[in-house]
């Protein structure tokens, strides 16, 4: 995100988390802030509805039907942040944060196996990890007001930006570079029926679209989602992701690879967005030999590349239009046939 894009604050919070840091690897430091920021979201929310309903007489604020017919995440008193707050100077902090997930999850089936529990481990530093919680707190991220700027989004996609970056190759993983996914987007500007993204990291071709279609007056429910992703990890901030935007996604109950275990085999989409990890060598050709996707030609173990086009093209529907990201070398290569397989796709 450009400092034109940016609300201001971004950049400091995510100079303020950074210092937190310290020696910690950025992969491993990344679930720590964006699960807290998850966590202070939700209880943003939960809150303001709460106080609402303690002022209306009808109503029960300790409720949960409440909260589900609002499609606000119901948050038990010990995962509510003010817990967190009057807590965060305590050695046991890690573990209060780890029940405060592991009560969220109990209590929200959709976010059963999502969030991060290993705030307790020793590595952690439990007096930065307070530093960490007090940072956040001060920011208003769920409630209605901030929730119509997109403030949580914006601060989340800076914060996957920047941790990619951190990262640096290994951040391609989950995050495509905003420029590239907005580009995308409006090329194969999705507006309805069904967008697909078959390596979908942590969401951002549906963040963008979603954007795209609010500011063309659409609505992002006359979309159906589908994707997958492989990463353990990178797939539960997918689903972190989703949930804080209401996004309904269709990506299965867990982790899957794509090309060997396609988990939408008969879905057609009207729109496919997708960065697929460039040249992937040793995939796992063997198991997928005369497999119906592959009409233009077999791939090749030590590239997936056009493995990856023809998996794209099988799921597009009669009509549908497809922006992919490849590597350079994709458009030249002839090595093992690939020259052959792109002259007949073309």
């Amino acid at each position: 995100m450009s400092g034109s894009d940016a609300l201001g604050f971004e950049k400091k919070l995510w100079e303020a988390a950074d210092k937190l840091r310290s020696n910690m690897d950025a992969a491993v430091y990344k679930h720590v802030v964006l699960g807290l920021i998850f966590l202070k979201y939700i209880s943003d929310a939960f809150d303001e509805l709460f106080e609402a309903l303690k002022k209306d007489p009808k109503a029960d604020e300790e409720d949960e039907d409440e909260y589900i017919a609002q499609k606000v995440f119901w948050v038990p008193t010990e995962a509510r942040w003010t817990n967190l707050k009057v807590n965060a100077r305590q050695p046991e902090i890690g573990q209060i944060i780890d029940d405060a997930m592991r009560a969220i999850e109990k209590r929200n089936p959709k976010l059963k196996g999502v969030l991060p529990k290993d705030y307790a481990r020793p590595t952690l530093d439990k007096v930065k990890l307070g530093d960490l919680v007090d940072l956040i707190g001060d920011i208003g991220l769920g409630s209605k007001d901030n929730q119509s700027k997109d403030i949580l989004g914006r601060v989340y996609e800076y914060f996957l930006g920047e941790f990619a970056s951190a990262e640096g190759k290994r951040g391609g993983q989950f995050y495509t570079p905003r420029s590239i996914v907005k580009l995308l987007v409006e090329i194969v500007r999705p507006f309805k029926g069904r967008i697909y993204d078959p390596c979908c990291g942590s969401g951002g071709m549906f963040v963008q679209s979603d954007l795209f279609i609010k500011e063309h007056g659409g609505r992002i429910d006359n979309l159906s989602i589908y994707g997958q992703e492989s990463n353990d990890t990178t797939w539960r901030l997918f689903k972190m992701n989703m949930a804080i935007r209401n996004m309904a996604v269709n990506i299965g109950e867990e982790p899957a690879d794509t090309l060997l275990n396609d988990i939408h085999p008969d879905m057609r989409a009207d729109y496919v967005l997708a960065n697929p990890p460039f040249n992937l060598s040793q995939w796992g050709y063997s198991s997928t030999v005369n497999d119906r996707r592959w009409k233009f030609g077999e791939p090749v173990d030590s590239n997936a590349n056009f493995a990856w086009v023809q998996h794209i093209i099988h799921h597009l529907s009669s009509n549908g239009v497809a922006g992919i990201v490849l590597g350079n070398g994709a458009i030249s290569s002839q090595t093992n046939g690939e020259g052959n397989v792109r002259q007949k796709l073309i």
